[in-house]
């Protein structure tokens, strides 16, 4: 429902290895409503940190939640409020949509599935799926491999969706359109380019791996996800909401800033949805705890046995511009350290996963952003990247 107008919406989500470092004041001076906590035990650039998340909420989010951890301590800190309408203090344990960081739960369980021997990552995906792309198996003459989905370079199109703008897509927010229709609908179109040729980072290709899990396992994706990956990492508070439209336990609302006809703008709560569209590409509701328990047991060989792992580590050579590999992404900081990246947004709600390979630097936020699935970065997730990499 709409809810305090007048915000203008010059916002949107940072999209992973795309950064640039530009540092932005925060747009407004803290209130006692919205003044950063933290704790830590040795805190990592606080100065930087605290100001990077002063001054919600404001135009561009309503809250923020960041961690950062490594060898030179940790830092915790929440600013912002939990909704528009009491304007309580966010809660800093709270649970959000983490979007798109489901991939690397869903590449995390392919890639034990390639260690059992269960899945052949250079096979055929046809190999597996036979009956999704017998419709269309002339079009899908070559093989697009398991690797290929894992890293974007399948050459897949997307497939349907319930709306190709905010306004479509949230007059359908209840709606359940159900993944096997997503993909069947990605194969109907034919493939955009030939397998292993170019990376496209898209939502479709996870759904794929996704319907993979299921029909190597014969369990359901999400049982499956959370038996290999969140309970072993740790992840209590994580869960796969399917046709469930809340966030159930702690959260703070989302929002999302929309155009009022005579100029402005409102903001329109969208913490309701129903995301089964996203399934093993974007399901997934977590804490910014949660999402760093993974990062250091995943990328410390906890969860995916080491030679598997390096799938992880490893952008494919013969692709130019190539930055993705199987469910993260390879940016180089300011100061030429590799970070590996996993973005997610969802409307209401952005969050990253980001960390060096040793585990030296590790962050993980949540951003209520007013713009998450806009094109443009959005100033308070940027200014969270900029501090958080002086490490």
């Amino acid at each position: 429902m709409p809810v305090r107008a007048g915000l203008p919406a010059t916002v949107a989500t940072v999209l992973a290895l795309g950064l640039t470092s530009t540092a932005m004041a925060p747009a407004l001076a803290d209130t006692p409503a919205a003044a950063a906590t933290e704790t830590s035990a040795s805190r990592p650039d606080a100065k930087a940190l605290r100001a990077a998340i002063a001054g919600l909420p404001d135009a561009d989010a309503t809250a923020a939640l960041v961690r950062v951890s490594g060898r030179n301590g940790t830092w915790r800190g929440s600013s912002g409020v939990h909704d528009l309408v009491t304007w309580r203090k966010a809660d800093p344990d709270a649970r959000f949509r983490a979007g798109s960081t489901t991939k690397v739960v869903t590449a995390a369980v392919v890639l034990q599935l390639a260690a059992e021997g269960e899945v052949d990552l250079g096979a055929p995906v046809q190999r597996y799926l036979p009956r999704l792309f017998a419709p269309n198996a002339q079009a899908f003459r070559e093989p697009i491999s398991v690797r290929q989905l894992l890293n974007h370079s399948s050459g897949l199109r997307p497939g349907r969706s319930l709306g190709t703008n905010f306004a479509e897509s949230y007059a359908h927010r209840f709606e359940t359109l159900q993944p096997q229709e997503v993909a069947a609908s990605s194969i109907a179109k034919g493939p955009a380019h030939a397998p292993g040729t170019r990376q496209e980072y898209l939502g479709i290709n996870y759904t794929l791996l996704g319907l993979l899990i299921e029909k190597v396992t014969g369990h359901t994706y999400e049982s499956e996800a959370t038996r290999r990956v969140l309970r072993p990492a740790g992840m209590r508070h994580s869960s796969f909401p399917g046709t469930d439209r809340h966030i159930h336990g702690p959260h703070n609302r989302g929002y999302q800033a929309v155009p009022k006809p005579g100029g402005g703008t409102r903001l329109v709560d969208v913490t309701e949805w129903v995301q089964r569209d996203r399934f093993a590409g974007g399901d997934m509701i977590s804490t910014t705890a949660d999402l760093e328990r993974l990062t250091f047991r995943l990328f410390s060989g906890q969860i995916v046995p080491k030679p598997q792992l390096e799938e992880m580590f490893t952008v494919p050579s013969h692709i130019k511009g190539a930055t993705m590999s199987a469910g993260l992404m390879r940016y180089r900081a300011p100061d030429g350290r590799i970070v590996w990246v996993k973005t997610g947004s969802r409307h209401g709600y952005s969050s990253v996963v980001a960390a060096t390979r040793d585990l030296s630097t590790v962050l993980v936020y949540s951003v209520n952003s007013t713009d998450a699935k806009g094109e443009d970065r959005n100033p308070v997730a940027q200014r969270i990247v900029d501090a958080a990499l002086r490490v």
